[in-house]
């Protein structure tokens, strides 16, 4: 019997999307579930083994999170990461204790013995923790393979049952040899066989939506970025013109966007309407300053729009959203906590007249939708597009919206944007944009004193958007930069440039 998938049971770990993504790059299908999902519920025909993610709880807690015994009763491989290590080590009849000092980031790793998960591993490297508990006293028929200044019990194995765990983090980039580890996990113990693809994806998930939705009307809000391009694909390619897909325009898209991304609309076949609601979005934004507010308003707004737009239409019960992974985690949903509200996640109404949300990317990292993408033939330069948010500029003028403001970041927008591309970088550059701050200057101008704007540049590099670092852009960029847009755009007196890494900031000021 063929045996291509890894089970990821979820205990509300911050990590827990990005394991499923490790196996999957691998060419090995995984899929997250509930660590309370029962056994019986589990589709384990053609399962290779389990992996039992992180969570913020302590074992030690009166209402922990546990899985379904049975799971250690189905000769299964299953691999433990920080909380699911201390879970194993206490299901096994081990002691967890909650030491003065905790550990975080970055941290030396020492493997004390041969095991088959750290095949090809150093003795020494670098790997990520996240913890405060740790294991105190070992569970029988169990031995320990590595260890830190820190945790005397760094990772566990108990081969006889095929069963692994570590206490810190191979999923993050941070961890040195961590894909390794998790590779020796999944191909050499599990022996999982590769036959999954983003392609494989696409075409599955067609067929889910057709099989479901086959008949319905929708609604397909369209941002202008390859998130909703690859979800409203992915839909039209189930359902076809039952698909009305409305791009708005509400006043706050960059220079010219409008209308280049409706003829790539056009070129994709899409059924779509334009809709020009900017001077409503203007208004209600009018004296708003607070950015989760503009986040909502801008949100709520949205569906307003599409609720307008179903009626007109009739019969269109069902809100297609181009939802990924990055944007629930940071709207809190589950056991995460509530970093900004996502106009498609956290700032939907509770009285929507959709009877619900079809999201069809919402398990996959930006990367990933971008590959899926491709798959589907979407012209690569809609597919490669530089991420852009859905509240648009409005998150991008710090403080209150006005027109003016919003003149000088679509101008300065476009200069950082023409200069990344003649300097050969946009595909180098995960995202770029301009800011304008509520911060005024002293300068001179034409021998006179001028008080004008000060405009931030972010440019930041990353894979997943979930950790993010300032993009080395080099000097005389830089220099150019700030010189045409100081000469180029009125109101702008001094250019800034933002090295702030995610985290402990966001990629977006607001």
């Amino acid at each position: 019997m063929k045996k291509n998938k890894i089970i990821v049971l979820n205990f509300g770990g911050q990590y827990d999307q990005l394991i499923v993504r490790r196996v999957r790059e691998m060419g090995v299908y995984a899929e997250l579930l509930d660590c309370t999902t029962p056994v019986g519920e589990m589709e384990l025909e053609n399962t290779a083994g389990l992996i039992l993610t992180g969570g913020p709880q302590s074992v030690n807690d009166e209402n922990s999170l546990s899985a379904d015994d049975a799971i250690f009763d189905l000769g299964l491989p299953i691999l433990g990461i920080c909380y699911g290590l201390q879970y194993i080590n206490h299901r096994f009849g081990g002691s967890i204790e909650t030491p003065d000092k905790g550990e975080y980031g970055k941290t030396p790793l020492n493997v004390d013995s041969s095991s088959e998960l750290f095949q090809g591993i150093p003795e020494e490297s670098i790997i990520w923790m996240n913890h405060r508990d740790r294991i105190k006293d070992l569970a029988d028929g169990f031995s320990t393979i590595a260890h830190t200044a820190n945790a005397p019990v760094a990772a566990i194995e108990n081969p006889d049952k095929e069963i692994y765990a570590v206490q810190f983090h191979p999923e993050v980039v941070h961890s040195q040899y961590g894909q390794q580890i998790l590779e020796n996990f999944v191909l050499k113990i599990t022996k999982a066989e590769k036959d999954w693809s983003m392609e494989d994806f696409a075409q599955e998930k067609i067929s889910q939506i057709k099989e479901k939705y086959e008949g319905e009307k929708m609604i397909c809000g369209l941002s202008g970025g390859v998130d909703s391009t690859v979800a409203a694909t992915l839909v039209s390619r189930a359902i076809g013109d039952k698909l009305q897909c409305i791009f708005v325009d509400h006043g706050l898209l960059r220079k010219d966007e409008a209308n280049s991304v409706m003829e790539t609309y056009k070129q994709l076949g899409l059924n779509v309407k334009l809709v020009d609601k900017s001077e409503e979005f203007l208004d209600l934004l009018k004296g708003v300053t607070d950015p989760e507010e503009k986040r909502k308003i801008i949100g709520n707004h949205f569906v307003e729009v599409f609720e307008e737009e179903a009626k007109k239409i009739g019969g269109a019960k069902y809100l297609v959203q181009g939802t990924i992974y990055p944007d629930v985690i940071e709207s809190g949903k589950d056991k995460a906590s509530v970093i900004k509200s996502h106009h498609n996640v956290g700032g939907l109404p509770e009285n929507m007249d959709f009877v619900g949300l079809v999201e069809p990317l919402r398990e996959l990292f930006k990367d990933e939708v971008r590959k899926v993408g491709s798959s589907l033939g979407i012209p690569e330069d809609m597919v490669q597009r530089q991420p852009f948010p859905g509240p648009g500029l409005g998150i991008r003028v710090i403080g209150e919206v006005t027109e003016d403001k919003l003149r000088i970041v679509r101008e300065t927008d476009a200069i950082l944007r023409e200069e990344i591309k003649n300097y050969g970088l946009n595909r180098d550059i995960w995202q770029y944009f301009t800011v304008w701050t509520p911060i005024k200057t002293v300068g001179v101008k034409g021998d006179k004193r001028s008080y004008d704007n000060v405009i931030a540049i972010r440019a930041v590099t990353s894979i997943d958007a979930m950790t993010v670092e300032a993009a080395e852009l080099p000097y005389d960029l830089l220099q150019t930069l700030s010189s045409r847009m100081i000469n180029e755009v009125e109101g702008v007196g001094r250019v800034v440039y933002d090295i702030t890494s995610k985290p402990p900031g966001t990629i977006e000021w607001e």
